[in-house]
């Protein structure tokens, strides 16, 4: 199982797209501050995720989800 998720930066508002096949690892990581160079620092909480049966439609839909927010801003 495949998963893709969002987090949000509490203070700033800031939003971390990411996919993981552990999610529950990979958000421990975040708040940890040892994954993505992104989200070394700040408060980070998942706020929405996605599960996928194929790494292909996990990373496709992780690829739209930051395209459209890159269109929105």
């Amino acid at each position: 199982m495949y998963y893709v998720y969002v987090l949000l930066e509490k203070e700033s508002g800031n939003r971390y797209i990411g996919f993981s096949s552990n999610l529950r690892q990979r958000v421990k990581k975040h708040k940890s501050g040892s994954a993505a160079r992104l989200t070394r620092n700040g408060q980070w909480e998942l706020v929405y995720y996605e599960a996928y049966l194929s790494r292909a439609d996990a990373t496709k839909r992780e690829y739209r989800l930051k395209q459209n927010g890159r269109a929105r801003r």
